[in-house]
């Protein structure tokens, strides 16, 4: 095998390949069937051209007998005037027809049976058309299935991907929630134990915190002093309620 012709039969390898990637086999099957269709009306129209020439050649026939018994007719009339030489020509005419009508009769019989022929063709191929046709509707059923099922197992697969997918979108947003939360619980924590600054807080908010601690140092002192005061007997001043009265101011 020459270069040339090996390269040719690869390139048509690969030709095919991709058509029968590209074709779809029920249209394949519709167009084969539209070409049997137009066969088997060509196959009729032949047989109908053939059924014209007959009946064109039956009428021709039936003409030519008509001419025939009329000069016969005429014969017996010439010879019943005793015009011998005119009956003569009048058989010689009808004997002219009857060869003609021999000719037709072999050329009726001829066609005949072709109409029989291309008839007999014509009802097997519509026979095969029709058989054609059922097995091309089952195939086509059958496929159409096939590519149902085909196009559920890739949905399938899709959803199946998706939901592996969405899983795995879930968990890392279930471990940012966690890790957010974590986050400000330790904020929170750093915040109450005075590690961190709050910084949403307004800037008098420390001046207030040493004021209240100032606040605490002073009732320390006086608890202290209550306590001293106590020991020693004496009420606090301090502490008189402003109502009592004394016993030298009731007398």
């Amino acid at each position: 095998m020459g270069i040339a012709k090996r390269i040719s039969s690869i390139f048509q390898a690969k030709s095919n390949a991709a058509l029968d990637k590209i074709e779809d086999p029920r249209q394949t099957l519709d167009l084969s069937y539209e070409q049997q269709l137009e066969n088997l009306t060509k196959v009729k129209r032949a047989v109908a051209d053939v059924a014209t020439a007959r009946k064109r050649v039956e009428i021709q026939a039936e003409q030519l007998k008509a001419q025939g018994d009329k000069l016969a007719e005429q014969a017996k009339q010439a010879l019943a005037q005793g015009n011998e030489p005119l009956a003569r020509e009048a058989l010689t005419r009808r004997e002219a027809i009857a060869t003609q009508l021999q000719d037709l009769d072999t050329q009726h019989a001829q066609i005949v049976e072709q109409e029989d022929k291309l008839t007999q063709t014509s009802q097997k191929l519509q026979t095969e058309v029709e058989a054609f046709r059922t097995k091309k509707e089952t195939i086509k059923a059958t496929y159409t299935a096939a590519e149902a099922s085909a196009h559920v197992s890739e949905a399938v697969s899709g959803i199946s991907s998706s939901m592996n997918d969405a899983g795995a979108a879930l968990q890392r947003a279930q471990d940012k929630v966690a890790q957010m939360q974590a986050r400000s619980g330790a904020l929170d924590e750093l915040l109450a134990s005075g590690a961190l600054t709050d910084l949403t807080a307004s800037p008098g908010d420390d001046i207030q915190a040493q004021l209240d601690a100032a606040g605490g140092s002073n009732v320390d002192a006086q608890l202290a002093a209550l306590k001293a005061q106590m020991a020693s007997g004496d009420a606090p001043a301090g502490l008189t309620s402003p109502d009592a009265t004394t016993p030298s101011q009731e007398a």
